[in-house]
């Protein structure tokens, strides 16, 4: 197993920079992925720890040794493509085979080897079938089994099930969580899909421009935003967002949208001063249809309701809304209607709050100037 440390990690194609100094630490056995829209850096980034791209600038550390210069054969890794990269001529077992036939092992040894990934992958009856003969979700697992046979201390993935269908992506996401906890081997895990990241990782790392943006866990991503950005790319549907400005600061701060309405937040009265432009975030499902007698309400229009079997989700449009308001609602209850006037309650505890820079505010930061 191996651990990485990753410090002002820089990639460069002549004067364009792509990785902007990134720093990282992963422990030894844990599983991370790294997850962020299209043209963010992810691959690359993986790429460089791969030592299939050169790193520009910074230090890789593979298993406390720098590993900058070290060759890919020598950095004690295996990694899995988005494309399946079998070699066509050779049986399921070959193929799983080689790379132990190139290192000199005992064809007893081998055989093990490959049988027991076979099992673990459930293709122990595909190993006489040639690649053209397998389906595609076949073909990744055959992938994953021939870097499983070589008990890297690195496992590497680069969006391996993007080219699976939704049904066979579900099994896939089960069975690799399954290997981690067989193996307790260091993996990561590279894919633009929140779901594949919330989960499978323990950490999740979003990227954005090169950047990155927030580590935790997926509950503290989810929970605990540190800006708009993580706060929009995890979770379907997205944040509801919403803009305004602080109206008050008493305990906690009021904002007021653009239609005059005050909205009480559970954000400490010290984030932010009075004037300053914010914006409001809240998860679909935390939003509530009002009662006659609930506070913190959001006045808005049904604009579209979309029916998901144990529920239904509902869009209103309301003042300040960036998009439609999403909300759950039960599905076997009355179902509003498009035009049908909405009365939404926002509980001021799951409030979220974001300064004009997109960053969340929370207790004990620096007050904001108007």
């Amino acid at each position: 197993m191996a651990a990485l440390s990753l410090r002002k990690l820089a990639k460069r194609y002549g004067e364009h920079a792509v990785i902007h100094g990134v720093d990282l630490d992963i422990r030894d056995g844990e599983f991370v992925v790294f997850v962020g829209p299209s043209g963010c850096g992810k691959s690359t980034l993986l790429r460089m720890i791969a030592g299939l791209e050169e790193i520009s600038g910074g230090e890789l550390h593979i298993g406390g040794r720098l590993a900058n210069d070290v060759p890919p054969a020598r950095r004690d890794l295996a990694m899995v493509f988005q494309s399946y990269a079998l070699y066509p001529h050779m049986t399921v077992y070959d193929n799983m085979a080689f790379a132990l036939q190139l290192a000199g092992q005992k064809k007893d040894a081998i055989r093990a080897a490959v049988q027991q990934a076979a099992d673990v992958l459930q293709i122990g009856h595909l190993l006489a079938r040639r690649p053209k003969e397998l389906s595609g979700g076949q073909r990744q697992r055959v992938a994953i089994g021939r870097a499983i046979v070589r008990q890297p201390g690195l496992f590497l993935f680069d969006e391996p099930l993007s080219n699976l269908d939704a049904s066979l992506r579900v099994q896939m996401r089960m069975e690799l969580a399954r290997l981690h906890a067989q193996l307790k081997t260091t993996m990561i895990y590279v894919t633009h899909d929140q779901v594949e990241a919330m989960t499978l990782g323990e950490r999740i790392v979003v990227f954005n421009g090169g950047r990155i943006e927030q580590v935790g866990t997926p509950r503290q991503l989810y929970n605990e935003p540190a800006n708009l950005f993580v706060a929009g790319f995890l979770g379907t549907p997205k944040m509801n967002r919403i803009d305004a400005s602080v109206a008050a600061a008493a305990d906690t701060l009021t904002v007021r949208l653009a239609d005059g309405a005050q909205l009480a937040t559970g954000i400490h009265a010290d984030a932010a001063a009075p004037g300053a432009l914010v914006t409001i975030g809240i998860r679909p499902e935390h939003v509530r249809v009002a009662g006659a007698d609930a506070g913190n309400r959001l006045e808005g229009v049904v604009s579209h309701v979309e029916y998901l079997g144990d529920q239904l989700l509902v869009h209103a449009t309301a003042p300040g809304a960036t998009a439609p308001i999403a909300l759950r609602h039960a599905a076997d209850g009355p179902v509003p209607r498009p035009g049908d006037a909405i009365a939404l309650h926002l509980p001021p505890g799951a409030v979220h709050v974001f300064d004009a820079e997109g960053r969340a505010l929370k207790q004990g930061v620096t007050k904001l100037s108007i």
